[in-house]
């Protein structure tokens, strides 16, 4: 069994990730760090999890023996915790701390960029990855099939929408229930922290790709889960360009080619990606739908895990979408 660390775990990315480790075949979770609430019951902060753990938190990684350590604490604390953990752990770090390439080397790990439909093959034989962040990820999926045939050509428009939960469990008065409910805003419009991990890696695929990427999002009045419309110039009929993603992704089992039009409930709860493509003119439209807690976090996370022991990467995560 692969012996797990988790640290950083009060939040909504460490409680998804502790469900989904409870339940894969091959790993257990061994430790789970909270120094803001060590000893206490980890079901009293994940309340869905009564019944299904009865560890308590506890201040430090306890046994020596753990095979990898997901990092959950806040952005810029990974630096910190990485000094405690032996060069010899395996680690996935869930913030943004060495996603750009020139901040991923770091306490001699050099970390790879976690999206396993870009480098399947490379993460397999690292021991450090940099998961992507939720909005890029849903992003990248819509748009990397094009660059790997260089069809960008012009610049990339998108707008996305996420939920609640991708703002954190650190209350603000965007994420109060009485400033969400019936209520919708944009933020961080073209300015977005997840532009520089989308753009470094489209140009990873296509390495002249000049033009600019608008991107605006905003903050949804429901929990969970992201839909990303882009558009971008394509020559291309429609035909062709869904034989271009369908032949992509005929080798990544999370990702879907829709022939109708989506929605977000067909992925909440899963670690899913569903794509669906229009053409209008010459502007080729593709929409994105992820569970930003799963595919766009912890999910993801346990697809990298699964990868760096070269078990099948859906081991533990042939979840059911909520779909009433």
């Amino acid at each position: 069994m692969i012996e797990i660390g988790i640290i950083g775990g009060t939040g909504y990315t460490s409680g998804e990730l502790i469900r989904l480790i409870i339940h894969h075949p091959k790993a257990r979770i061994n430790s789970v760090v909270s120094r803001s609430s060590p000893d206490k019951k980890i079901h009293c902060f994940h309340q869905d999890l009564l019944g299904e753990i009865d560890m308590k938190f506890t201040d430090s990684l306890k046994n020596k023996e753990i095979d990898v350590v997901f990092l959950c604490s806040g952005h810029g604390q990974s630096r910190k915790e990485l000094k405690k953990i032996s060069k010899h752990v395996k680690v996935i770090d869930l913030s943004q701390d060495f996603r750009i390439m020139n901040q991923s080397i770091f306490e001699g790990r050099n970390f790879i960029y976690g999206l396993p439909e870009l480098q399947k093959n490379i993460i397999k034989k690292s021991n450090s990855i940099a998961n992507p962040g939720c909005f890029a990820t849903a992003i990248l999926l819509a748009i990397l099939p094009l660059a790997k045939k260089k069809l960008l050509k012009q610049h990339i428009h998108i707008s996305a929408i996420t939920g609640s939960t991708g703002s954190g469990k650190k209350m603000s008065e965007t994420n109060q229930f009485s400033w969400r409910n019936n209520n919708i805003s944009t933020y961080q419009i073209f300015k977005h922290q997840h532009i520089k991990e989308i753009k470094q890696t489209i140009q990873q695929v296509q390495d002249h790709f000049s033009s600019e990427i608008y991107f605006i999002p905003y903050r949804g009045n429901f929990s969970r889960g992201i839909i990303a419309t882009l558009y971008t110039y394509s020559s291309f009929s429609l035909e062709r360009n869904r034989e271009i993603y369908k032949e992509y992704y005929k080798n990544h089992p999370f990702v879907e080619i829709s022939d109708i039009n989506i929605d977000l409930k067909q992925v909440v709860n899963t670690n899913k990606c569903i794509l669906f493509l229009l053409k209008e003119k010459d502007q080729l439209i593709v929409i994105s739908v992820i569970d930003n807690l799963i595919k766009g976090a912890s999910g993801q996370a346990v697809q990298n895990m699964n990868l760096l022991f070269n078990l099948d990467e859906t081991c533990g995560l042939k979840l059911k979408s909520v779909r009433f």
